[in-house]
């Protein structure tokens, strides 16, 4: 599924136009990527957790010499699923 075809769920399930569907998914997608890189987390229950998680600097491999290369630390959002999402897509 593609932002298009969830702006359509989403307007559907919802029973509101895809005008409102669209600026609502947008809204969130928004808020979601602003809060994370400011190193804050969202936690929604039942869902997940969006959060960012820093990687340290480490040494890589650069395959077609096989010369050695730093690759510095940074900054990656990062998603954990919640029980309930986890529980729904196992169907246990």
């Amino acid at each position: 599924m593609n932002k298009s075809e969830l702006i359509v769920a989403v307007a559907k399930n919802a029973d509101i136009s895809k005008k409102d569907a669209e600026k609502a998914v947008t809204a969130l997608f928004d808020i979601i990527v602003d809060e994370v890189s400011e190193g804050n987390d969202i936690r929604i229950v039942g869902f997940g957790t969006f959060e960012c998680r820093e990687r340290k600097e480490r040494t890589g491999c650069n395959p077609r010499t096989n010369e050695k290369i730093t690759i510095p630390a940074s900054k990656v959002p990062a998603f954990k699923a919640g029980k309930a999402f986890k529980d729904a897509v196992d169907k246990k």
